[in-house]
């Protein structure tokens, strides 16, 4: 009787610890799903912090320039203003470079983008190989909504 309990409780527990339920979906966080979702390349591989702007966007909408928004809420990160009121972003007091939808911009360029169109926005705060010159201080990527993003029943 005693071979019995202990074959049975050797049988469960076996079957318990080695049982593991997986069902074929890779579990991952929003931010990896819209990391995977927007970017490519460089972008993708690089470790940085993502802001998602298609979900929370009451806060950003009043801003007309989204580096307004992002001064304050990103460690590290500074917005100074040149003579003709373009903000220059920094990263731990260097330059930081510009991309929208992995297209380098100028500074300048964010004051025309309006903040409604922007779905998401990464900060790498380390060197980045993929900025030309000045990319030692960091890229701020701004990546814009998609055709199929946009609300159903807006007119474009």
């Amino acid at each position: 009787m005693k071979k019995i309990v202990l074959s049975v409780f050797a049988i469960v527990f076996t079957g318990l610890v080695f049982a593991q339920k997986y069902n074929g979906k890779n579990q991952s966080t929003p931010w990896q799903r819209l990391n995977d979702e927007y970017c490519s390349g460089l972008f993708r591989s690089y470790d940085g912090t993502i802001i998602d702007l298609t979900n929370n966007n009451e806060s950003s909408l009043s801003y007309r320039n989204i580096l307004n928004w992002l001064e304050g809420r990103v460690a590290g990160l500074q917005v100074y203003y040149t003579w003709d009121r373009t903000p220059v972003p920094f990263i731990r007091n260097t330059r930081a470079s510009i991309f929208v939808d992995e297209i380098p911009v100028s500074a300048n360029f964010l004051n025309d983008l309006s903040v409604a169109d922007i779905a998401m926005i990464k900060i790498i705060k380390e060197p980045f190989v993929g900025a030309v010159g000045n990319g030692g201080g960091g890229v701020i990527a701004i990546y814009t909504l998609k055709g199929d993003d946009e609300e159903e029943g807006v007119a474009a």
